[in-house]
């Protein structure tokens, strides 16, 4: 691979495999491409075949699981994975590390810009003196979290373990995800990358600095920039087109979380009850084809009418949020879709579910731009909850403080993106020993050849 007519510096980028972690990773890779860095980006065939635009900029790298019974090649993501075989994928991932080592020792990268879920990486990095940067795609307040647990006794501004799901529990070789985190912190280098904004988690990013005890660096929001294909979807736009300024709810839960039959109903009926127009993105697990009209209460959608907009396949989430009639964004708080709702100015109705989403939905309420729809002792949701929460998130004018909140946070991230660029760029540079080279502007040609 000649890569000398690009960059000095060549860095490979390892994420887990989550789709949410390998876009996050995609975006800095553009951004870093941009500023004249070679850019591979190593993840699993089913992985890179979901990626819709393919950057010319990035290099895509396959790395190959070995197969498992339990675990063919199309299960090599989180995406569509039932969550049984989460610990089988991580698993399966561990016994690839020996095929990461030939990638490695093949390419001869500058830098390995990893995940922390793989603490192999950077041993195997270290091995051929090649330095790790660790690059946390979540927010700084669930990697506090997450170490608070093992290094001290308890901070009174974290949440309680007692709110959080077993899936921290699950290990493989006897590590867990706390175990992985550590001696991912502990192989690699005195810098870390976090996809956050210090206006929404400054106080967490000082916090998980001192634990870490690593120099961090925030990358900004990495929200990807509207493209040609988000631009098709005309009709959830023109629909929107007829809306007044603020007054749609966006419904959507990611592409890895699915609500149960009952909770799809609860929330119908209170969207129903809640008198405010909607869109709502309904997915299934992989494999299911299921219309609008079979997934929720008989005669909901014929009642429903004009006021709401059922999406069964792919939106232009962004183009959504970032439509003048959008007035709030109904979600399970996954990390890339807050920075998007956060550079959108749209404030959210957190609806978490598992993993860091808990956290998260406790965080955006701390900041202010965020209400949760609380559920009832049993763990059921209720429609009068649901209708309540939205209306005055998008209507009334006791949510004015919220929406307030969002916009002035909105206001006060806009333009420092490539500010967050260069501070990356720079600390890279320095970490590779390149200060003295002044061939990263993103306005400058590439460098003359090795």
């Amino acid at each position: 691979m000649d890569t000398s007519s690009k960059s000095n510096i060549r860095v490979l980028m390892f994420p887990w495999l989550a789709y949410s972690h390998i876009h996050a990773f995609l975006e800095l890779a553009k951004k870093l491409s941009k500023r004249n860095f070679y850019i591979y980006l190593c993840s699993t065939p089913a992985n890179l075949a979901c990626i819709k635009e393919k950057d010319p900029s990035v290099e895509f790298v396959e790395l190959h699981l070995p197969s498992l019974p339990e675990l063919p090649p199309h299960y090599h993501t989180t995406k569509g994975l039932p969550r049984h075989l989460l610990s089988n994928l991580m698993k399966a991932l561990d016994m690839s590390s020996c095929s990461f080592s030939g990638i490695l020792t093949a390419l001869k990268p500058d830098l390995l810009i990893s995940d922390c879920l793989q603490p192999w990486a950077p041993a195997k990095a270290l091995s051929l003196e090649i330095p790790t940067v660790l690059f946390m795609v979540s927010a700084a307040m669930h990697y506090c979290f997450l170490l608070d647990l093992v290094k001290i006794s308890g901070s009174p501004a974290l949440p309680l373990r007692s709110n959080y799901p077993h899936e921290y529990d699950y290990e493989n070789d006897n590590l867990t995800l706390q175990d992985r985190l550590l001696q991912c912190l502990e192989g690699s280098s005195s810098l870390m990358l976090i996809r956050s904004l210090r206006e929404l988690e400054g106080k967490y990013v000082d916090e998980l600095s001192a634990l870490a005890m690593k120099k961090i660096v925030l990358v900004g929001p990495l929200v990807q920039e509207l493209s040609e294909e988000e631009n098709e979807k005309t009709e959830i736009i023109e629909w929107l087109n007829k809306k007044d300024p603020s007054s749609v709810l966006f419904v959507s839960f990611g592409s890895e979380c699915y609500l149960s039959r009952e909770d799809g109903e609860e929330l119908a009926h209170g969207l129903l009850l809640s008198n405010v127009s909607f869109i709502w993105i309904l997915r299934f697990p992989q494999g299911e084809k299921i219309s609008a009209e079979e997934a929720l209460p008989e005669g909901l959608v014929e009642m429903v009418g004009e006021k709401g907009l059922f999406i069964e396949d792919w939106a232009p989430q962004k183009r959504i949020l970032d439509h003048p009639s959008t007035g709030g964004f109904l979600s399970h708080c996954g990390w890339g879709s807050i920075m998007e709702s956060m550079e959108t100015g749209v404030p959210i109705i957190a609806m978490p579910m598992h993993v860091d989403q808990p956290c998260n939905a406790k965080l955006l309420q701390e900041v202010g731009v965020a209400l949760e729809i609380k559920r009832e002792q049993n763990g059921k949701l209720g429609r009068e909850e649901v209708a309540k929460v939205v209306r005055e998130v998008v209507v009334e004018e006791t949510g004015e403080q919220v929406r307030r909140k969002v916009r002035e946070l909105r206001e006060s991230i806009r333009g420092k993106e490539d500010e967050d660029m260069d501070e990356v760029v720079n600390e890279l540079v320095k970490l590779c020993g390149r200060e003295g080279n002044h061939l990263f502007s993103q306005s400058s040609g590439p460098p003359p050849p090795k």
